[in-house]
């Protein structure tokens, strides 16, 4: 019989050199928190990505998850955040700023008549106080 024990920090075999890495910002945890909070099953998540429900379920839950880039970007586009948020196990981002930072990559690469509307848009709810 096997047991799995999940810890509060693991250590990647590949790069271990006394570094351990919090579960918290982990990759899994991270699309984990996300998906629920957009209330996505796996099997939701896996459609809008065109993923499978098991590989969701592996970068969710497995130790370490080994994604594609082209499925974390897709990912990270499906929850309304950067690829860089999701796999950055460095820094403790919170969802807002790494959502913004998303907005913000859009924004850059709209035509400039939505810009424009985008910015009027903004001068009117400044206008409601």
């Amino acid at each position: 019989m096997i047991s799995v024990v999940k810890y509060a920090t693991y250590r990647y075999p590949e790069l271990y050199k006394n570094t351990e890495v919090d579960v918290s910002t982990s990759l899994g945890d991270k699309i984990r928190e996300l998906r629920k909070k957009k209330g996505y099953t796996l099997e939701k998540l896996a459609e809008l990505t065109e993923s499978s429900k098991s590989y969701i379920w592996e970068l969710e839950n497995k130790n370490p998850p080994r994604p594609s880039g082209d499925k974390v970007v897709r990912i990270a586009s499906v929850l309304g955040v950067t690829s860089d948020y999701l796999l950055d196990t460095t820094e403790k981002t919170n969802v807002a700023e790494a959502t913004d930072q998303a907005f913000f990559r859009r924004y850059r690469k709209m035509e400039p008549a939505t810009k424009e509307k985008i910015r009027r848009m903004v001068d009117l709810w400044k206008d409601d106080k």
